[in-house]
């Protein structure tokens, strides 16, 4: 075949493979072919033809010696330590999820009846 001849069949291909895959969303591709008279063998042969012709276009950067590879350090920060007020004597603590809360023994009834409804709702 001469490259007149394929280059006339490649632009055909091109096309037919376009527009395939602009196809509506609810038609297989399958479909699509016996639709538009297409052999299916034929389709995924030029399909995979122009694949490969554009992975070799995209010319992926290859490390060929250890001195190319870089890394780069990513800080992670310390947790945050749970601040605790000043001569706090903790008698117990309460830990729901993502919340914490330590109770001394000067804590209030009526505040350690509303902590124990609002953690049992967290």
């Amino acid at each position: 075949m001469d490259q007149s001849t394929h280059d006339v069949r490649r632009a055909s291909w091109l096309k037919t493979i376009t527009e395939c895959q602009q196809r509506p969303a609810n038609v297989s591709v399958k479909q699509w072919l016996a639709d538009n008279g297409v052999k299916e063998k034929a389709y995924y042969y030029w399909l995979r033809k122009f694949r490969r012709e554009a992975f070799e276009r995209m010319q992926l950067p290859v490390a060929t010696s250890p001195g190319e590879v870089a890394f780069a350090e990513f800080p992670i920060p310390a947790p945050t330590p749970v601040r605790t007020a000043a001569g706090n004597n903790t008698v117990a603590v309460i830990s729901a999820n993502d919340i914490t809360i330590e109770i001394s023994n000067s804590i209030s009834e009526p505040l350690l009846c509303m902590l124990l409804r609002e953690v049992a709702h967290a």
